[in-house]
């Protein structure tokens, strides 16, 4: 009975990882590192204060999308879009705050998890780790 469950978890770990890796490679997007701190109290951070707030950073390819989504929560997305990645095109929150848009193609994203929403894009946006504790945004990969 330990061997099946062994052999269960260990096919569970080989296909997730394969599967991570093979969207993050098939998305065309550059893997760059990625580390922020950030104050979420600060003043400079007013929009982040608040569930439904959002700011743009520095990072990543071609920025970074912060959002929080719950008292505790924060999601963060690399605005370098999925669809044509070649064409360096910088997504965008709309002015609903519920999506965001790829300018030059009309690719909509959700704001939620980053999945597309209306293509022509494919993939959905690269996501990046949050851990926020006493005040501290962390944002990496």
């Amino acid at each position: 009975m330990k061997n099946w469950f062994k052999l269960i978890l260990v096919t569970l770990f080989v296909f997730t990882s394969t599967k991570c890796t093979k969207n993050e490679e098939s998305s065309g997007i550059p893997n760059v590192p990625v580390s922020l701190s950030i104050y979420v109290t600060l003043p400079s951070n007013f929009a982040l204060q608040a569930i439904g707030g959002y700011e743009y950073y520095d990072g990543g390819s071609m920025g970074i999308i912060v959002f929080r989504s719950d008292v505790n929560q924060f999601l963060a997305f690399d605005r370098h879009s999925t669809y044509r990645p070649e064409d360096y095109c910088a997504v965008e929150v709309d002015s609903s705050a519920i999506y965001m848009v790829d300018p030059c193609s009309g690719s909509r994203f959700s704001l939620y998890d980053g999945s597309v929403v209306q293509g022509p894009a494919a993939y959905p946006l690269r996501q990046y780790r949050t851990n926020y504790t006493n005040g501290v945004l962390r944002v990496y990969n």
